[in-house]
C-alpha cells in the first residue's frame, strides 16, 4: 500500500469539493438576487461537476472540479408591479435557485470532504503506527 497514493487521491477528493462547496455557496447567496430592470435575467444558478484523470506521477486516478455550467432550467416569478425590474405584466423574474436543493447538496459536498480528511487522518494513523512498530 502506497500511503502517499493515498493521501493524493483524498487531497483532490477534498479540492474538488472544496469548489463545489465555493459554487453552492455563490448559488445560495444570489437566491433573491432579481435583475435590475425589466427583461433582464437574474442570477442563473451554476451546477458543478467533477472530471477525473489519471495522475502519471501517482500512477493513481485523481478528481478534479471540472466545468461549472449554468443551469438551464426555468426562473420562478413573482408578481409585484412596484419592482424596477417588473415587466409589464407586473412579473418579476428570480432566480432558478431552490435553497432547499442547495442546502442538501452543500451537506453532501461536506460529508463527502469530511470522508477524505478522514482517509487522509486514516492513513496518517497508518503511517504513524508502521513507524512505530519499525523503532
Amino acid at each position: 500500500m502506497d500511503f502517499l497514493k493515498t493521501i493524493s487521491v483524498a487531497a483532490s477528493g477534498l479540492k474538488a469539493q472544496s469548489g463545489r462547496m465555493r459554487v453552492i455557496a455563490e448559488n445560495i447567496a444570489n437566491a433573491d438576487s432579481t435583475a435590475d430592470k425589466p427583461g433582464a435575467d437574474p442570477y442563473r444558478r451554476k451546477v458543478p461537476s467533477f472530471s477525473r484523470h489519471f495522475d502519471k506521477d501517482l500512477e493513481a486516478s485523481v478528481v478534479d472540479l471540472g466545468r461549472v455550467r449554468t443551469d438551464r432550467s426555468p426562473f420562478r416569478t413573482r408578481f409585484d408591479p412596484g419592482h424596477p425590474a417588473a415587466d409589464q405584466n407586473g412579473e418579476v423574474k428570480l432566480p432558478n435557485v431552490n435553497a432547499l436543493v442547495e442546502t442538501m447538496d452543500m451537506r453532501e459536498a461536506q460529508r463527502s470532504y469530511e470522508a477524505n480528511l478522514n482517509l487522509i487522518s486514516a492513513t496518517r494513523r497508518m503511517i504513524s503506527r508502521t513507524l512505530e512498530i519499525l523503532r
